[in-house]
């Protein structure tokens, strides 16, 4: 992975500020256009509406509901509601604004989660070997250590191509990477690219990786190809120290709901 050289890097276009304030719609925007990417891949259907996103998946991807304004009218309240009411699996529902109620779904547990914004700036070379997939046989190791890493009992037993296709990878703006260690894929993640900012999916070790920088390694590999661009991410409470020490900075709380 080619790294940024700091006195090449270009003269950063978006203040800081201005970014900062558009953090959680561009959030928004991206999370619809990566699931959106996701569920054509998949399939599934994918169903816009001006306030929230979703895609109706299977018994076991479920229902992805991608708020897109804070400010949903109470038809697409009730949309919403009529699509978790006929989920064929479980529901999963992200709110980066805040600002919408959906404890009415049904027996769902929320959360918050920061919504984290990167500024353009240079990135630094990774610890090993990151590469950006084109092979099956790669993505489907990302596959592998994605669902091991968040432990995605939905998808297993394992099923090859079930959650990231072939074609997931021709879809715009998407790119998926892994970081080898030993000679092992080691650890995953997927980016986005929407309207000049990029974003950051599955960033995912499985337990045996653990502790031996590859989370660290995987982001600064997808970083790079993003370092002229701001990138957003919703971190875990687990990943956030490391998203801290890559330049990240939290710009707002995002709301989760899924099925218990």
């Amino acid at each position: 992975m080619i790294g940024t050289v700091a006195g090449a890097f270009p003269r950063l276009r978006f203040p800081i500020m201005s970014i900062e304030a558009e953090a959680p719609l561009r959030q928004a925007r991206n999370s619809a256009a990566f699931w959106a990417a996701t569920g054509r891949s998949r399939g599934h259907e994918v169903i816009r509406r001006r306030g929230f996103l979703a895609v109706a998946g299977d018994e076991r991807a479920g229902l992805r509901v991608l708020i897109q304004e804070p400010d949903l009218t109470d038809g697409e309240l009730a949309e919403i509601s009529e699509l978790a009411a006929r989920a064929k699996g479980p529901v999963d529902a992200e709110d980066p604004f805040s600002a919408t109620d959906l404890n009415h779904l049904g027996d769902l547990r929320s959360w918050q989660m920061p919504v984290m914004l990167r500024p353009p700036s240079p990135v630094a070379e990774p610890a090993m070997e990151v590469v950006r997939v084109h092979a099956e046989a790669d993505l489907r190791a990302a596959e592998r250590a994605v669902i091991a890493g968040f432990e995605l009992t939905r998808f297993e037993p394992y099923r090859a191509g079930e959650m990231f296709p072939m074609t997931l990878l021709g879809q715009p703006g998407v790119a998926v990477f892994v970081a080898r260690l030993d000679g092992e894929i080691a650890g995953a993640c997927v980016t986005a690219v929407e309207d000049g900012f990029g974003s950051h999916y599955w960033v995912g070790t499985p337990p045996a990786f653990r502790s031996r920088g590859v989370g660290r390694a995987v982001m600064l590999g997808s970083l790079a190809p993003l370092a002229g661009s701001p990138v957003t991410l919703t971190a875990s409470k687990a990943g956030r120290p490391l998203y801290e020490s890559l330049g990240f900075a939290v710009a707002a709380q995002s709301t989760w709901w899924a099925t218990r």
